[in-house]
């Protein structure tokens, strides 16, 4: 499988930022023609030493931009399946907790409610993402990014990261370690970075999309974590900024159909 990501991030930097981008993919891959670039009002930035990797492969880019209008550009050519994320048990008791957006604390009583009866791991994950899927509309712009899953559940609609973190919280609220990855995802429509549910069952992490807006087996890993606040393509640490413009690319050699009722991992 030949997968091609892109993406080109502008930003209005009005007073100097100190500024951390994920939109590289993962270190689980070894992707062919990689580039990131990042430019100030034309100029190159230093960007190769500034880059980080956390606990699970996610790879940060950290710039300090003086005021301006600032582009970051990132593009990768990924060819095969990256290496097979694996759990130690301090992730899987993170991944149980709740989280900042995953409220699964809070959603105890509904958890128990839709899915009492349901004992097996693997059906769970299927009617978690089933029951999200019909219960939410899926509307661009109709959340705040402050919203966490017990807000989305009152509004019914949402776009991919309300949908991963409602699917994160319940499963969390019955007792199945969940976590939040943001990805490329060719097949998309309308194409924009991605966010999906990831269940720990079977000994490995299973995707959840309830969305079911692209093909899980073509998903790339960008950012692995609790929930939005460690997977977000950009953080702003201080500073200003404004958003001007954001572009995502995301395509396959071959798009295949996706089986609901399959089980799949992302690298």
């Amino acid at each position: 499988m030949q997968r091609d990501v892109s993406s080109r991030i502008v930003l209005n930097v009005t007073e100097e930022a100190d500024l951390v981008f994920a939109v590289a993919v993962a270190g689980h891959y070894a992707p062919n023609h990689e580039h990131f670039t990042a430019t100030i009002d034309g100029a190159a930035l230093p960007v190769a030493e500034h880059e980080l990797f956390d606990a699970h492969g996610t790879r940060l880019h950290r710039l300090t931009s003086p005021p301006g209008e600032l582009v970051v550009d990132y593009g990768a050519l990924v060819l095969g399946a990256g290496d097979t994320a694996i759990a130690h048990e301090a992730d899987l008791l993170t991944y149980a907790r709740p989280s900042r957006y995953a409220e699964s604390d809070m959603l105890l009583a509904t958890a128990a409610a839709e899915f009492g009866g349901i004992d097996d791991p693997r059906e769970l994950l299927t009617a978690v993402s089933s029951w999200v899927g019909t219960r939410l509309v899926y509307v661009p712009g109709s959340s705040l990014p402050t919203d966490g899953a017990v807000r989305t559940l009152l509004a019914r609609q949402g776009v991919c990261r309300d949908y991963a973190h409602l699917c994160v919280a319940l499963l969390r609220s019955r007792g199945v370690p969940a976590r939040v990855a943001a990805v490329y995802a060719p097949g998309l429509a309308p194409m924009d970075f991605h966010a999906v549910a990831e269940a720990w069952v079977d000994d490995a992490w299973c995707v959840v999309d309830a969305t079911t807006l692209a093909p899980r087996s073509t998903l790339v890993r960008i950012a692995t974590g609790r929930d939005a606040a460690d997977t977000a393509f950009l953080t702003v640490m201080s500073g200003r900024t404004t958003l001007v413009d954001l572009t995502v690319t995301a395509t396959v050699d071959s798009l295949p159909a996706d089986d609901l009722e399959q089980r799949v991992s992302i690298a």
